[in-house]
């Protein structure tokens, strides 16, 4: 689903995961767990700051395995910098933060919201990831394949 609002794109991406809310809660402000199941095929995770709480920042590099192939990193042609903050986490619910990318091209800037929603189901948790002001140098195509990858990504680690 894409919104061409004023503020840019909102791309989402959903799934339903054979885990608990609260299971997935927890994967999503835990460090370790964020550095393995976090970064999209193709990439690996390393932390470099992680405050799981309300004000909270983070900073994350994500390195891409192979930094020759398209499409480049924003940061630089091997990894993303992305340095955020936690706006609201709800155990079990929701987890908001805000995000940017550190780059020197004006096509990453900006800063994009993400909220991770979660909804109890019979067969565990729809996870429903929503990226709000995607920053126009990402591609809807990209970003579509990206998102869909973690959220496998996140199911595999707490299934």
């Amino acid at each position: 689903m894409v919104d061409e609002s004023a503020r840019g794109r909102t791309d989402t991406a959903s799934r339903v995961v054979k885990a608990s809310p609260l299971a997935i809660y927890r994967a999503l402000l835990d460090p370790a767990a964020v550095a393995v199941w976090l970064p999209p095929d193709g990439m690996q995770g390393e932390i470099e700051r992680f405050e799981p709480r309300e004000g909270g920042v983070y900073r994350m590099a994500l390195i891409y395995e192979e930094p020759n192939r398209a499409p480049r990193g924003k940061t630089s042609a091997a990894n993303d910098i992305v340095e955020g903050r936690f706006v609201q986490l709800i155990p079990g619910k929701r987890v908001v933060q805000q995000a940017e990318f550190e780059s020197n091209e004006p096509a990453f800037a900006g800063t994009m919201t993400i909220t991770w929603t979660l909804s109890a189901v019979p067969d565990g948790t729809v996870v429903t990831v929503t990226c709000e002001n995607v920053p126009e140098g990402i591609s809807q195509q990209d970003h579509d394949a990206g998102l869909g990858s973690t959220l496998a990504n996140l199911a595999a680690f707490t299934e």
